[in-house]
C-alpha cells in the first residue's frame, strides 16, 4: 500500500513539473520571427528547385530557369545548402519586386535584409542587393 501511494505522489508531481520549452518573448504566439540578416544564394525560379531536387544553387540549368522566370514562376532566392527564401519589399504593404529582381536572375547575389521566418518557409524584406561574381556557377546542369 506505501508503494501504491509512493507512486501516485511521485506520479502526480513530476508529471506537472515536466520540462516545458522555454518561451521566446520576442516570439509571438504565431511562430513568426523576423531578423535582420544577409543571405547568398542564387535568384531563381521557384519550380525547378522544388520540383528537380538535383538542381543546387550553384549547378542549374540556365536556359530552363530564364525559361520558366519568362513564362511568370515566382522569383526565389535557392542558397547554398538548399534553403528557399521568398523576395519582397522592405516598406509594406508589400510592392512587387519582380521588375527589380529580373537583372540578377540566374545570378549568385547577396541580399541584406529583414528575414522572416513562419511554420518553415522563409522569406526576406529587400533592403540591398549585390551580385557575387567569384562563384563558380555550372549553367548546363540538367
Amino acid at each position: 500500500m506505501k508503494r501504491l501511494g509512493f507512486m501516485i505522489y511521485f506520479c502526480t508531481t513530476f508529471a506537472f513539473a515536466a520540462p516545458q520549452a522555454p518561451r521566446n518573448p520576442a516570439q509571438p504566439d504565431s511562430e513568426s520571427t523576423e531578423v535582420q540578416a544577409t543571405i547568398e544564394g542564387l535568384l531563381r525560379d521557384a519550380a525547378c528547385p522544388i520540383q528537380n531536387s538535383p538542381a543546387t544553387a550553384t549547378e542549374f540549368n540556365r536556359q530552363c530557369l530564364f525559361d520558366c522566370v519568362k513564362q511568370g514562376s515566382p522569383i526565389i532566392i535557392l542558397t547554398r545548402d538548399g534553403t528557399i527564401y521568398l523576395p519582397s519589399s522592405d516598406p509594406m504593404p508589400d510592392a512587387d519586386q519582380r521588375q527589380h529582381l529580373l537583372p540578377f536572375v540566374g545570378r549568385f547575389v547577396r541580399i541584406s535584409g529583414t528575414v522572416f521566418e513562419r511554420k518553415g518557409t522563409r522569406g526576406i524584406a529587400i533592403k540591398e542587393i549585390k551580385e557575387i561574381r567569384d562563384v563558380h556557377l555550372n549553367t548546363d546542369a540538367k
